[in-house]
């Protein structure tokens, strides 16, 4: 990882950090994007006490406009982008689908789908420049299965790996690989606002008896965008504690 580059979205909490530090602590120079600036701020701040580059970029990743200047930002600030994270997201409204408002639909699509177009649309054009790259593009186990009350986000799951996929095929001559992980269930703040009960059963839906660790999603990521995995490229791999094997 030395001199290599890497852009992080959704990287003050959870899955983000935890790829974000790892990274870093494997001598990457990394750019934290986040929505929360503060919590953004102090999530660089502690990469850099270990010693590590790392700066924080604010961004709207549902802003076109917003995703291009990360790129120039990172582009700017370290030479080049060699691989980049697509993480942030959010859960979206919960409703069956007669019943979910058009502005909730819309608001999950833009995040959790949107973005990732507008992310990889500027980090292609940058990777291109320097004769390849490494992009993961985050999705969910419900980019593979439905969940019921969560449409939006299960369509804009499902959709990150149709187009991870195609890109892949698009740009894999030219030397950019791009790859999508399904998390299971993560214990993270996204989390934070179910009630015991409800942990409980999402629990229940993993074999391994537990939600996972952010850390252990970030391994995965770290491996795809390393040359440790230079062979791999358009695939979808669950971290999941058996989630789909059920």
């Amino acid at each position: 990882m030395k001199n290599k580059s890497v852009i992080v979205t959704g990287a003050a909490s959870g899955i983000g950090l935890a790829t974000a530090a790892l990274f870093a602590k494997e001598g990457a120079n990394v750019v934290l994007s986040d929505i929360r600036e503060v919590e953004g701020e102090a999530a660089a701040k502690s990469i850099r006490e270990t010693g590590a580059q790392a700066f924080f970029y604010k961004t709207d990743v549902s802003q076109p406009a917003e995703m291009s200047a990360l790129v120039d930002f990172a582009v700017k600030t370290f030479g080049k982008l060699d691989i980049a994270v697509n993480n942030a997201g959010i859960g979206g409204e919960i409703n069956p689908v007669a019943d979910m408002s058009i502005e909730g639909w819309q608001k999950v699509i833009a995040v959790n789908l949107n973005s990732l177009f507008y992310g990889m649309k500027y980090q292609i054009a940058a990777m291109l420049k320097n004769g390849g790259g490494s992009i993961v593009n985050v999705s969910s186990v419900l980019g593979s299965v439905g969940f019921a009350g969560s449409a939006g986000y299960s369509a804009a799951k499902h959709g990150i790996i149709g187009l991870s996929q195609t890109a892949a095929l698009e740009y894999s001559a030219q030397h950019i690989r791009i790859n999508a992980v399904g998390p299971g269930f993560i214990d993270t703040p996204l989390l934070k606002a179910l009630d015991d009960e409800m942990k409980k059963q999402i629990v229940s839906l993993h074999p391994i008896g537990r939600l996972g660790k952010s850390e252990e999603v970030a391994e995965l990521i770290f491996w795809l965008g390393s040359d440790r995995s230079s062979f791999v490229t358009g695939s979808y791999y669950p971290v999941d504690g058996g989630y789909l094997a059920r």
